[in-house]
């Protein structure tokens, strides 16, 4: 039988997420735990609610970055006027997770910690610099985003350690920016492809490039030759034709039952060269 933990304060949580003895796993929307133990039928011999915590809930601006709790749900993210005038494509994302009722119960930090490559807010926190507030019982550090996925499902949070807060860093004053999911459907489908882009439009240039992207390798991924093209460079339907090109030749997508990887490669290439298309025509 699975023991259930609710503590109320941070340091409790984290001192039954240390104790090795207890195995005891994190747990706040259960959209992704549940769905985890009925495919392996194997419960965790302990959780720890986390929804109780004020230290993980919330949302406010500080004086350099947009600030998320990590038990925030997507459908706190989609009312929140901060994140709308913060990161407006974070918005974009938490709508297209699941039906309202996963958006109801799905956490920012659940969908990060889950670490799925298909994760539909992961290149939005890519391409906008995120950076992680972490916390074990042995203290608390910051981890750039970049560097938070090391392989399939796998992430640098070392044993104990729980994702507290997501900071966003301010948007640059002449910032643009796009997300697009592509499914099999409109809605209430696991993505084929998902794309987030962020830059600074300087004059008919870009600067501060960063292009993202999610279902096209074991992690989400900087599209680093993409980015690289574009930066510092004029936006033309040459730019768009090169970035995109280089964007799906970057990945190593695989077949599955969701779609193929020719069918992602050329996809990822065209919405980056729509994204690119767009800022013209904008």
């Amino acid at each position: 039988m699975t023991r259930a933990f609710r503590p109320r304060r941070l340091d409790e949580a984290l001192a039954l997420l240390a104790d090795a003895e207890l195995g005891a796993v994190p747990a706040a929307g259960c959209t992704d735990l549940l769905a985890a133990v009925h495919a392996s039928r194997r419960p965790p011999k302990a959780v720890v609610d986390l929804l109780g915590l004020a230290e993980l809930a919330g949302i406010r601006e500080t004086a350099d970055a947009l600030d998320v709790g990590a038990t925030v749900t997507f459908t706190e993210i989609r009312a929140s006027s901060l994140v709308a005038a913060g990161a407006p494509h974070l918005v974009q994302a938490a709508a297209t997770i699941g039906a309202w009722q996963i958006q109801n119960r799905a956490t920012l930090g659940g969908n990060i910690a889950n670490a799925s490559p298909a994760g539909d807010s992961l290149p939005v926190l890519l391409a906008l610099g995120a950076e992680l507030v972490v916390a074990s019982a042995r203290g608390e550090r910051r981890l750039a985003y970049d560097a938070f996925h090391t392989g399939y499902r796998q992430s640098a949070l070392a044993p104990g350690e729980l994702i507290v807060r997501v900071r966003v860093p301010r948007a640059r004053p002449r910032a643009v920016g796009a997300f697009r999911k592509v499914g099999t459907r409109a809605a209430q489908s696991i993505s084929k492809v998902v794309v987030a882009f962020a830059a600074e439009r300087d004059g008919a240039s870009l600067r501060h490039v960063r292009l993202a992207a999610g279902s096209v390798a074991p992690t989400p991924v900087r599209l680093g030759p993409a980015e690289a093209a574009c930066e510092g460079a004029t936006v033309s339907l040459e730019l768009a034709e090169r970035a995109a090109a280089l964007a799906a030749s970057a990945v190593s997508p695989i077949d599955d039952v969701r779609s193929t990887a020719e069918y992602r490669r050329w996809v990822l290439g065209q919405v980056v060269r729509r994204m690119i298309v767009d800022l013209l025509l904008g």
